[in-house]
């Protein structure tokens, strides 16, 4: 029996249940020994175990997505989640070049319009003609009304619609809604115009002025001021291979349309028009540019955003072939209709060709530069009657050779050199009359 007494001891252990097992110190030494033994060992083996296998282990760590519980950071992760989902990549330009283009086409893309054109247009209806229509019940009985009879199908105008019939482009010059379009564009009288702006807002367009000798006009639009406008620009620095930008309404579908090219050439002069009337446009620029059928009218810019011309023209069967009017010819519109509503041309009022080696070879001229004056084939008078040019007293087979000291070719014709005067400007001619260089002073007329 074991005795309870907390003094006495039982085989040597003390039997208390609060207390450690006391164990003879020499087997507690001995078994320590063993366990460090034992530690080394393991630690040995892990850390070459490590070495081995802890890239493969980290790499494919690497590829594994950490879950948290449901319901532990969910909303962090939506909303993390979704705000990367609303930010969206910007584009960085890779050249000096297209960051000019990028720019230019921001900063005054909004102040291109489409251009829309309106009329009413007849409409039809379908009806059947019978042969015997026209005759009375016993011419039909006796001679037509037997067998069966042929309906011949016949239209007649049953009213009228408004249809849109065509569309071209323009740019806003002023804040106050003042717009520069190609005359060609708005030269049906009867037709009513509409603007659509960058924004897609539609404004009724009024025609304020027709240029007579450019194919240039200017609109008016009414709303919300102000509205956003371009810079004009100075195309007589433009120079052969710089780099331009077109922006239109091509094909009257694509509004804000934009192509990039090169200026290909410059002081061009074509005939355009179509099946009904042309005209003659000279001091062109020539561009590979993109310029599609409804881009008429829009702005040609620099790389610096300004405009340099109103894209006006293209080369049927060519490739990038257009034709730009420079914008320094459309300056004197602006302000004129801004002045005075309305745009006054000068005119000299004379008949004449513009001379070169050839003209010179085959009519024995003793110059090959200038204006002859001449009639021409048709007989027509040389130099209209009550004009300018007959009050400074030029005859028939005058030659100009100057106008203010701007010497008179092919490429500085006279019509362009007067054309960027005004009306009651004098000019002073130099006039080669047989073997005399005339000076002779003209007080520039208003073309009617």
């Amino acid at each position: 029996m074991y005795d309870l007494d907390e003094n006495k001891k039982t085989d040597g252990i003390k039997t208390d249940a609060n207390q450690e097992t006391n164990i003879p110190s020499s087997a507690k030494k001995g078994s320590e020994g063993w366990k460090f033994v034992v530690v080394v060992i393991i630690l040995i083996i892990g850390f070459v175990a490590g070495g081995m296998f802890w890239p493969t282990a980290s790499a494919y760590l690497a590829q594994w997505h950490f879950q948290l519980p449901t319901g532990i950071g969910q909303q962090n992760q939506n909303t993390q989640s979704n705000n990367i989902d609303s930010i969206k990549p910007v584009y960085t330009p890779q050249t000096s070049q297209e960051e000019m283009v990028i720019n230019a086409v921001k900063n005054y893309s909004s102040a291109v319009v489409s251009v829309i054109i309106s009329k009413d247009v007849p409409t039809y209806e379908r009806y059947y003609l019978s042969p015997n229509s026209g005759l009375t019940p016993f011419e039909q009985f006796f001679g037509f009304d037997f067998g069966p009879q042929i309906q011949i199908p016949q239209l007649r105008q049953n009213g009228t619609q408004r249809q849109q019939i065509g569309a071209g482009s323009g740019f806003i010059v002023s804040s106050d809604g003042l717009i520069l379009t190609n005359k060609h564009v708005v030269s049906d009288t009867t037709a009513d115009y509409t603007v659509i702006t960058n924004n897609g807002k539609k404004y009724p367009a009024k025609v304020l002025a027709r240029d007579p000798a450019q194919d240039l006009a200017l609109l008016k639009i009414e709303g919300a001021v102000p509205f956003p406008t371009v810079i004009l620009g100075d195309s007589s620095t433009v120079q052969t291979g710089q780099s331009v930008i077109a922006i239109g309404n091509a094909l009257g579908q694509f509004d804000n349309s934009v192509s990039v090219g090169v200026v290909s050439g410059q002081q061009r002069t074509i005939t355009a028009g179509d099946m009904t009337s042309s005209e003659t446009l000279e001091n062109l620029i020539q561009t590979d540019a993109a310029i599609n059928e409804g881009n008429s009218g829009g702005p040609l810019l620099n790389l610096k955003g300004e405009v340099i011309g109103v894209n006006t023209a293209i080369a049927q069967g060519a490739q990038n072939i257009g034709f730009v009017i420079p914008i320094n010819l459309a300056k004197r519109d602006i302000e004129q209709v801004k002045n005075t509503g309305k745009i006054s041309y000068p005119y000299l009022g004379v008949r004449y060709v513009t001379i070169d080696d050839d003209v010179q070879n085959a009519n024995k001229l003793p110059v090959d530069y200038g204006a002859w004056i001449t009639s021409g084939d048709d007989k027509e008078a040389a130099v209209m009657d009550g004009s300018p040019a007959q009050a400074a007293g030029l005859k028939d087979g005058d030659i100009i050779l100057e106008v203010d000291g701007q010497k008179i070719d092919s490429k500085n014709t006279l019509s362009s050199i007067i054309a960027v005067h005004n009306v009651g400007d004098k000019v002073v001619l130099t006039v080669l009359r047989g073997k005399d260089q005339l000076k002779i002073t003209v007080v520039l007329g208003e073309r009617k």
